[in-house]
């Protein structure tokens, strides 16, 4: 399916059923944008749409990578087993221009108390060359808005980074600092790379 035709679809779908559940859209700016450790674009201007009904979700969601945008679709289920939370899903990043190739993959979480691992198993279309598998896996630990992550890429990726951050709202804006580690594989200068990201950002209840 083309992104022109998902981003419809997510929005005719949400509109559809924001009758019947919590429907939030969101809007945000970073003065760099780095997604998994991996530097997208500067200055990038974001906007999403979420729906969420019980334990099942699903939203898309677009960022300004200066040679067009990055669309994600994404949904999935998540829910509680006493004090352990779980969650699976799925998520799609497509784009408008030629910054990148699509990338699709399945999502699982889990998390007790302050600990969180993430695991994302994806296949990435790599324009004309050979199909590439990889996993992506996150180790957070966070507690009152403070957070640090270890987190890497696996098969035909490879990688790692950490980050420290810290998150927090304002008179109803969000505000985030995010330190950032990369190794040479993620960096693209064929050295590690450091960064600081500053976001601010702004939810609405839309149903």
């Amino acid at each position: 399916m083309k992104t022109s035709q998902i981003a419809i679809a997510s929005v005719l779908f949400l509109s559809t059923c924001a009758a019947h559940a919590d429907v939030s859209a969101n809007i945000g700016f970073a003065n760099d944008y780095y997604y998994r450790g991996i530097f997208q674009a500067q200055s990038s201007a974001s906007a999403g749409v979420d729906y969420e009904q019980g334990g099942f979700f699903a939203g898309t969601w677009a960022a300004d990578v200066k040679d067009g945008l990055e669309i994600d679709g994404y949904f999935g289920y998540g829910g509680d087993v006493g004090d352990f939370a779980y969650s699976v899903g799925y998520t799609g990043y497509f784009y408008t221009g030629d910054f990148d190739d699509t990338y699709q993959e399945i999502n699982l979480g889990g998390s007790f108390g302050l600990l969180a691992l993430d695991v994302a198993i994806g296949e990435y279309e790599n324009f004309s060359g050979p199909t590439q598998d990889y996993t992506y896996y996150a180790l957070t630990l966070e507690k009152d808005g403070f957070y640090g992550k270890y987190a890497g890429f696996s098969q035909d990726f490879s990688g790692e980074y950490f980050e420290l951050g810290y998150s927090t709202t304002v008179a109803e804006i969000d505000l985030g600092l995010t330190l950032i580690f990369n190794d040479k594989d993620l960096s693209g200068d064929g050295d590690s790379d450091q960064a600081l990201v500053l976001s601010i950002g702004k939810s609405f209840d839309i149903n």
